[in-house]
């Protein structure tokens, strides 16, 4: 499989406190990679480095073999949701779905169309002319799914997009999720401290803590494998402890 992105010895700190210490990796083409480690570890600095909204300290990034370190985020053709929606609150669905397409040379004339289409395919139709405030989280998160689906991105990055919605609605965006990944054959990197999250979703799963990759493997390997102790308490013992608490609470029929 083509590699579609490239991360070689990223470093980067905030106030002399080291994010990043020599970060290297790759994506593949139309993969679905999770970053997965708990608050702080270093996995947000890396998706704004890869988008281009931060300029790492030393290290390279690469995009289809081409050095687009110092690229501006507008010529990566890469698109990002994130975790609070960042949606146009006097806009509708529609409104928010077409704004950027109408910046766009190309798709300027066909921007309505192109928008409508997009939220068809997201299941949102009958609530095209409705304000965000009048839409569930889970309804809003699509319409920012679709924004950034609209603009036809190579890669799509997301942070922590589900952390501020219901058990249930997550389930539900999870499906819907692997599904439009599908059908777009988009690549995907996935920013998530959730273990359940990642391992229902990816390919594959970066496993980070204190700037660094404990592990980057399939899902199956890591239960299989695990690299670190680190990779074996954060992951396997927080899936366990899970799975023990969902056990606990379901009630089996006689």
């Amino acid at each position: 499989m083509r590699v579609k992105l490239e991360a070689r010895d990223l470093v980067h700190s905030f106030n002399r406190q080291e994010a990043l210490h020599r970060i290297s990796f790759e994506v593949r083409e139309g993969e679905f990679l999770s970053i997965l480690g708990p608050s702080g570890c270093g996995k947000t600095t890396i998706l704004r480095i890869l988008i281009g909204l931060i300029i790492p300290d030393s290290g390279r990034v690469f995009k289809d073999g081409r050095d687009i370190t110092f690229l501006p985020a507008s010529r990566r053709n890469m698109g990002i949701v994130f975790q609070n929606y960042a949606l146009f609150q006097n806009m509708t669905v529609l409104g928010n779905v077409e704004y950027a397409l109408k910046f766009d040379k190309e798709k300027k004339a066909r921007s309505r169309s192109l928008a409508e289409g997009i939220i068809e395919q997201v299941g949102l139709t009958e609530h095209l002319h409705k304000k965000p405030y009048k839409l569930s989280g889970g309804q809003q998160q699509r319409v920012a799914i679709a924004r950034t689906l609209a603009m036809n991105p190579q890669v799509i990055l997301f942070d922590e997009p589900m952390s501020a919605l219901d058990a249930a609605t997550r389930l539900t965006l999870r499906e819907e999720l692997k599904h439009i990944q599908k059908k777009f054959q988009s690549t995907m990197i996935y920013i998530t401290h959730d273990q359940e999250e990642a391992f229902a979703l990816s390919d594959r799963i970066m496993v980070m803590d204190k700037g660094g990759i404990e592990q980057l493997d399939t899902p199956q390997r890591i239960l299989a494998e695990p690299g670190t102790d680190f990779v074996r308490d954060f992951v396997l013992n927080n899936l366990l402890i899970k799975t023990k608490s969902l056990v606990k609470y379901v009630k089996v029929e006689p």
